[in-house]
């Protein structure tokens, strides 16, 4: 079993950037793909980018891509998502999540897939 806690949400304007940051408890972190999704008011949560257990493989919703990095430190037990370019629609409260692998290249994109969640973190872009 994993915990899971994010951090580094805010305010910021549009065209700002902000690092979003997941820390997992426990030993096993390297056996898990990760996955950053995002839920605003009134909305389904969707996803946003996934990691694979070693980091090598990575995938982005078409929304974020060219503008977020998902990246990982497996000796530090924590992911991360850096958001560049950010536009007042990326509002929404960010949650990562977890999912056991056995190959070390698999990514998750969807929300069934992921047994561990975290509380989110809010991030609120202004106009």
């Amino acid at each position: 079993q994993v915990q899971l806690v994010e951090s580094g949400g805010g305010l910021v304007q549009a065209g700002g950037s902000l690092r979003l940051s997941c820390a997992a408890s426990g030993r096993t972190f390297n056996t898990y793909a990760m996955g950053w999704f995002r839920q605003a008011p009134g909305k389904e949560r969707e996803f946003v980018a996934a990691i694979s257990r070693s980091g090598g493989n990575t995938q982005y919703a078409d929304s974020v891509k060219g503008r977020f990095t998902i990246s990982r430190d497996n000796a530090k037990n924590t992911m991360y998502l850096d958001m560049n370019s950010l536009k007042p629609e990326d509002t929404a409260v960010y949650h990562c999540a977890a999912d056991r692998k056995f190959y070390a290249l698999t990514v998750a994109t969807t929300v069934n897939e992921y047994d561990y969640w975290g509380q989110g973190t809010q991030v609120t872009v202004s106009s």
